[in-house]
């Protein structure tokens, strides 16, 4: 082969090879990450998105109304207005007959107790070592009474034989009166035994009775509404042990016994008399007319206010209603009744209104939830339902539902 084509072929391969090469000068630009905290954001975004779209999906579409207070025609004219505070005919500090450490406190402030609930345990270790002395000489005393029994048994025996002997001139008569005087003497012994046992007995009562006032019961059904001692302090019925003793474990109030109490100045007195009607609206639910009737009239006044006391009885109980509460009250001309409706009144829509084997009940809204609220209903009129307890003017209450309500179940309006 020529030179010249051997010399081609070489360049003809290496332009091959040549073609073959990759071009690294002209690469695509590499796209820029994002940064994590970008990347994490969109995706908490997306989490709570579709949480809140869970969310809207459960909740229960509802159609809502607002409690309203109407205002009834009749009606007695107020007579005298005044004010006064809610207070509590029956209360308690409850305390210890006995002074002791605080062993265990059971109750708390808002705790409701029965009548005869243990409220608290005090230190009970004397009381227990009393005890069980006072049963020890229960046992003494009935055994020296055994004995003694036994000995009387005897020497009524000898006796016996003594008046035998005695009889056939057998026996002195100094021998039987030694016998007959040792009869007498286990005869009184016996008799000593015996008030000795019953001495025991009540012994041992009084200890039982020390041991059970170590355990405080309430006296009476109520509701805490204060705490006042501690595990660890020391309780006494009175303050003799210091300032560092305590006079009471808790204060109870009665909630059935809530009154109020009106001071109304003596040139107005006339005004009012027993069962007289009176409205009374309690400071905390301005819209709330809650009907009442006169107690008593205290009779005595009080010469640095010259008021006279009034005491104003519920004639509707509810929860609402506290101790110490400020109200105002109205008295009523009862003359100007015409048995018409002396109160106003709050009105729901009958639709709202729900009843099963517990009563009667209406779905109210408390926030973005429903809950379940007991009612106690009076007449039907073209105002609708009157409510007498359990709900107060401006509540927000359920009318219709697309679904079935249970208590914290969502709901969103319509």
């Amino acid at each position: 082969m020529p030179q010249a084509d051997r010399n081609l072929s070489v360049n003809d391969k290496i332009d091959r090879l040549a073609e073959l090469r990759i071009d690294r000068s002209e690469q695509p630009e590499t796209p820029a990450r994002w940064p994590l905290w970008l990347a994490g954001a969109v995706v908490a975004l997306a989490i709570a998105w579709f949480g809140l779209r869970a969310l809207t999906d459960s909740a229960v579409p509802v159609t809502t109304e607002t409690v309203r207070l109407a205002q009834e025609s009749g009606g007695g004219a107020s007579v005298l207005d005044g004010s006064g505070y809610v207070v509590a005919r029956r209360q308690a500090t409850v305390s210890s007959e006995i002074s002791g450490k605080v062993l265990e406190v059971l109750i708390e402030e808002g705790m409701i107790v029965e009548e005869g609930q243990v409220v608290a345990y005090l230190d009970n270790s004397m009381q227990m070592a009393q005890l069980a002395l006072s049963r020890a000489q229960l046992v003494s005393a009935k055994a020296q009474l055994s004995e003694t029994q036994a000995q009387l048994t005897q020497a009524e025996l000898e006796l016996k034989r003594f008046e035998e002997l005695a009889g056939r001139k057998l026996a002195s008569a100094s021998e039987l009166d030694a016998a007959r005087a040792n009869a007498e003497t286990l005869r009184a012994r016996l008799q000593t035994g015996q008030e000795n046992v019953t001495v025991a007995q009540r012994r041992l009562e009084v200890s039982q009775d020390q041991l059970d006032k170590t355990t405080i019961r309430a006296p009476f059904a109520g509701v805490v509404v204060t705490k006042n001692a501690q595990p660890g302090e020391m309780i006494s019925p009175n303050s003799a042990g210091g300032s560092f003793t305590r006079t009471g474990i808790c204060t109870i109030v009665d909630m059935e016994s809530l009154e109020i109490e009106v001071d109304v100045n003596e040139a107005y007195i006339q005004r009012v008399y027993p069962e007289q009607p009176v409205t009374a609206t309690l400071d905390a639910y301005p819209d709330w007319k809650i009907p009442a009737r006169v107690i008593a009239i205290v009779p005595t006044a009080d010469r640095q206010k010259a008021t006279v006391r009034v005491r104003i009885g519920f004639l509707e109980r509810d929860e609402r209603i506290l101790r110490d509460m400020g109200v105002k009250v109205a008295f009523l001309d009862e003359s100007t009744n015409d048995d018409r409706p002396q109160q106003a009144s709050l009105y729901i829509s009958d639709g709202a209104l729900r009843s099963d084997g517990e009563g009667n009940y209406v779905w109210i809204v408390r926030g973005d939830a429903v809950q379940r609220r007991p009612v106690t209903v009076g007449q039907r009129s073209s105002r609708g339902v009157q409510v007498l307890t359990g709900l107060g003017a401006g509540d927000r209450i359920v009318l219709a539902a697309e679904g079935e309500l249970s208590a914290g179940q969502p709901v969103r309006d319509q």
